[in-house]
């Protein structure tokens, strides 16, 4: 008997209950993977005896034996064993990783690769390392849940519906992970209001704090920081396209226009090929990111250990990119041992720069297979919305390094050198539009520059990246059309393409949705901070700023964060949930299409202006 006559034998044999396996076998391992998770929240957040340490070991451990018996079933009733191991190689890696660990424990006690890590001097990543596991599998059994789901589409859920619920959850979830008494220094838990502050601002990726990042969290709470960055901060590009096409959850062809808006292809099903070179061009920046940073700490930073000098590199990474503006250092970049390190400096800005320009854009301007194909075909240029990202933010980026030199080089930078004085002034343009890392206290930045900051926080990064504010496109169609405006031009054009009337209205919605929602939070914000709006210290604009950081998810703030009333952290929180969802909501809303559009009303004249 052949092989191939065996295997044949063998689908033969399995087919009548391969529908009733699968099913149970998901059910399983999505029961695993929760309580998994829910154990390892216990585990690393409350205090354990050695009787309860034990328990909770066996039951991850348990956890992991069930995720190797699933993938040897799957590998069993997959009627092509070889392709389902190709198909699944990712999973095939960890599932050996998971032998090979189970072995080494069995014989000598130890776990092969957390010994490896702590050689190294990387140390306490067991943790880490199971965490990253239970999550991977819990995310692949849902995924596989959804999206062969026949249930799920019934209920036609609206994509900005789904992108707003998903943010609430994570936020939530963070909130309670954050309250867990291993999370932080202090004795007891974190009251809920600041650990959803906290929670929201890294999803949101806004870099607003209420406690001191660096002192009042553990490594344990500062990684889970880092792991809601990296949630919240997941492109809007591979978050629509995933979860509007993908998962199918409702998703309909009347969809189809609003995420090509943002995906910017033309077939429905081309983001969803998407999504791994996304995924896998953010890693391999932030990997990148993380060496360069690591080089580029100077000896004044106290590192206890090779491990602590390489979670502080990734943690920065990761925000830099992300444009969090996060960091684990009192004062952030302000701190006494980073804030003339010219190197650090120069590195985070530019990982911050390519962060604002969005994953999509930077597959167009760096991708090998494009820039092969430019130069094989001098005739093809970047895409549109590539022009728009990159030329809009490089002249906002100098132009407010060249204003904030000026009128900063006698006022905060009066003791820099003119080479100091230039970085400063580049990473503060830089990390303004998007990010929220300071490198000057600008409780002494003059008020000249301060507008400019808010200017440049009001605009914001480039559409499909993580970055707050307009974006740069809706910046870039209002322009063109102030311009064909002021030339009595009726056809509105931008790097020789026409612009519809549908965007330049789509950016005036998103322009006047940004502006109503800060006047209404810098309102609510006057009325309930009055000790800091009669605080000479202070006063309106530093009120002002905040909200308008906030709505921009960009994070820098006039040292008000903390001294903020109960009512005025719930309004900044709002501030930073709604600025970061709520243009692209505007954009599903406007989006829509009308019933009948074969009617139209008379004309009507009014003076403008």
């Amino acid at each position: 008997m052949t092989l191939h006559s065996f295997r044949e034998k063998v689908n033969l044999a399995i087919y009548d209950s391969k529908e009733k396996v699968d099913w149970i076998r998901k059910a399983v391992i999505l029961f695993v993977s929760v309580v998994s998770i829910i154990t390892l929240a216990i585990y690393y957040g409350y205090p354990q005896t050695a009787e309860t340490k034990k328990l909770l070991i066996n039951i991850i451990q348990a956890g992991f034996l069930v995720y190797v018996i699933n993938y040897c079933v799957q590998f069993i009733y997959d009627f092509e064993p070889l392709n389902f191991i190709k198909r699944t190689w990712f999973e095939a890696i960890i599932m050996a990783l998971l032998i090979a660990e189970g072995i080494s424990h069995s014989l000598t006690g130890n776990l092969l690769l957390i010994s490896l890590f702590e050689r190294i001097g990387v140390v306490n990543i067991s943790g880490y390392y199971a965490l990253f596991v239970q999550f991977y599998f819990l995310l692949v059994i849902l995924t596989e849940v959804v999206v062969r789901s026949n249930v799920l589409p019934k209920f036609q859920l609206d994509p900005s519906a789904v992108f707003i619920f998903t943010f609430i959850f994570i936020s939530l979830l963070g909130a309670v992970l954050l309250m867990m008494p291993e999370m932080t220094t202090m004795h007891g838990s974190m009251n809920f209001l600041d650990a959803l502050f906290t929670s929201t601002s890294a999803t949101c990726v806004t870099g607003l704090i209420v406690v001191d990042t660096a002192t009042f969290f553990t490594a344990k709470g500062q990684f889970i920081i880092m792991m809601l960055i990296v949630v919240g901060g997941i492109n809007i590009i591979s978050f629509g396209s995933f979860i509007a096409l993908a998962s199918k959850v409702g998703v309909t062809l009347k969809h189809h226009s609003v995420v090509e808006n943002f995906v910017n292809k033309s077939s429905m099903f081309s983001s969803k090929s998407m999504l791994g070179r996304v995924l896998l061009w953010v890693f391999i920046i932030e990997l990148m990111a993380t060496v360069l940073i690591y080089l580029s700490w100077s000896d004044a930073v106290p590192f206890k250990n090779f491990g602590d000098k390489v979670f502080y590199s990734v943690f920065h990474a990761v925000s830099a990119f992300n444009n969090a503006g996060f960091s684990i250092l009192t004062d952030g970049l302000y701190n006494t041992a980073v804030r003339d390190n010219s190197a650090l400096q120069i590195i985070i800005a530019l990982v911050i720069f390519f962060g604002s320009l969005g994953i999509l854009t930077l597959i167009d301007l760096f991708s090998f297979r494009n820039i092969l194909d430019r130069i094989r075909n001098p005739w093809k240029q970047w895409q549109f919305g590539t022009k728009i990202a990159f030329y809009f933010s490089v002249a906002l980026v100098i132009s407010g390094a060249v204003l904030f030199y000026v009128l900063e080089a006698n006022n905060s930078l009066y003791d820099k050198t003119i080479f100091q004085s230039v970085v400063h002034s580049f990473f503060q343009s830089v990390t303004t539009r998007t990010a929220g890392f300071n490198t000057i206290d600008l409780v002494y930045v003059s008020t000249p520059a301060l507008f400019i900051m808010v200017f440049l926080m009001f605009i914001g990064a480039s559409s499909g990246s993580t970055g707050g504010g307009i974006k740069t496109s809706t910046f870039a169609l209002i322009f063109a059309a102030v311009i064909s405006s002021i030339r009595d031009d009726k056809n509105v054009s931008l790097f020789k393409r026409t612009i519809s009337n549908e965007l330049i209205l789509r950016a005036f919605a998103v322009l006047l949705f940004f502006i109503s929602g800060i006047l209404i939070s810098t309102l609510l914000l006057c009325i309930s901070e009055t000790n800091i709006l009669l605080n000479p210290k202070y006063g309106f604009f530093a009120l002002f700023f905040e909200v308008v950081s906030s709505y921009s998810t960009v994070g820098l703030s006039m040292g008000i964060t903390s001294e903020l009333s109960v009512m005025g952290k719930i309004i900044i929180t709002l501030s930073m949930f709604v600025g970061r969802v709520g243009a692209l909501t505007i954009a599903f809303a406007v989006g829509k299409r009308v019933i009948s559009n074969k009617y139209k009303y008379p004309q009507g004249y009014t003076m403008v202006g």
